[in-house]
């Protein structure tokens, strides 16, 4: 089958509000960076000459339209992002601490991103695409979840790869035990899952991260590649009975980690695009999380994700 797209994704885009210096009064100034994990993702995408499109809605208002522009500007197709005329576009304060690291304060009560509903999603453009990626914060609500799981079986019956990073916001959930539903949901469909450190942790019970995906291996015989971001004790992948590990490239000049796990996935699925899911060696996946580390602590370095992703070229100076 020929594809339209490399890597089809869904969910939120928004924008992070990330502080940038004080005013002359001592108050912080923000700036308006577009953001979002899935689009995150499709940025890498681009970067790397990968065809790709999302889905989702923001609101029909002044950030809407930046974020709108900032998608064709970087090259990802626009064609199934919605505009709701009555709910305003999420927003998310970004909180940096000194090491990089960040907290979120979300303005989603509602947000434009949870509007999306099942009759809009495109079926056409999810069966002919290579990958299609989500995340839980498209789940966090009824109608925007059904949205998700329409795609979700729109993706399976069609034999496309799944790609899932949970990427969890617990202040969007109303209880814990309904964002573990939704994760465990999640993994029945995918075939690649990138999770992080803590998250393997609270969803799994295991302290030790090969505890933690054997314990996922066994439920979820599915998942043919389990990726653990790990910050700065770098990655590692699970794939059919072998474990590689990459460590991380510390950067002095680190200054945000918004979007480090999303470039890191955006690298990943590039190569599975160019080499398919199938007959990978232990080199194989040790080459292919080098060149993820070294894309996020690139990014690290820099304010904002979406815009800002780091070319082919300045990641292979790295290594």
């Amino acid at each position: 089958m020929d594809t339209l797209y490399d890597v089809v994704a869904l969910g939120e885009l928004l924008i992070d509000f990330t502080q940038n210096g004080q005013s002359g009064q001592g108050n912080p100034l923000f700036e308006a960076n577009p953001g979002g994990a899935p689009c995150n993702v499709l940025a890498m995408l681009e970067k790397l000459g990968n065809k790709t499109a999302f889905i989702g809605k923001v609101g029909d208002d002044f950030f809407g339209h930046q974020l709108k522009g900032a998608l064709k500007e970087i090259g990802i197709d626009t064609s199934y992002l919605y505009m709701d005329k009555q709910i305003h576009t999420t927003l998310a304060m970004v909180h940096t601490f000194p090491d990089g690291d960040r907290d979120f304060s979300f303005y989603r009560n509602p947000g434009a991103d949870m509007m999306l509903s099942a009759d809009e999603i495109p079926d056409g453009i999810i069966s002919k695409s290579g990958i299609f990626h989500f995340g839980t914060l498209s789940m966090t609500h009824e109608g925007v979840r059904a949205a998700t799981k329409k795609a979700l079986k729109t993706a399976k019956e069609n034999r496309v790869l799944v790609s899932f990073d949970p990427n969890l916001r617990p202040p969007l959930w109303e209880s814990m035990e309904d964002a573990r539903e939704q994760v465990l949901y999640g993994l029945d469909f995918c075939d690649i899952l990138k999770i992080s450190d803590n998250e393997i942790q609270w969803l799994t019970g295991k302290k030790d991260f090969d505890e933690g995906a054997e314990w996922i291996q066994e439920r979820y015989s599915g998942i043919s590649l389990i990726l653990v971001s790990m910050g700065k004790d770098g990655s590692r992948a699970y794939y059919n009975g072998i474990k590689a590990e990459m460590p991380a490239l510390i950067r002095n000049d680190t200054i945000d980690t918004t979007g480090a796990g999303d470039t890191f996935c955006g690298c990943v699925l590039h190569y599975v695009s160019a080499h398919g899911l199938d007959g990978l060696s232990e080199n194989n996946l040790k080459e292919m999380l080098e060149f993820a580390n070294a894309a996020a602590a690139l990014v690290t370095t820099r304010k904002g994700a979406l815009r800002v992703m780091p070319s082919r070229e300045e990641i292979a100076l790295l290594y």
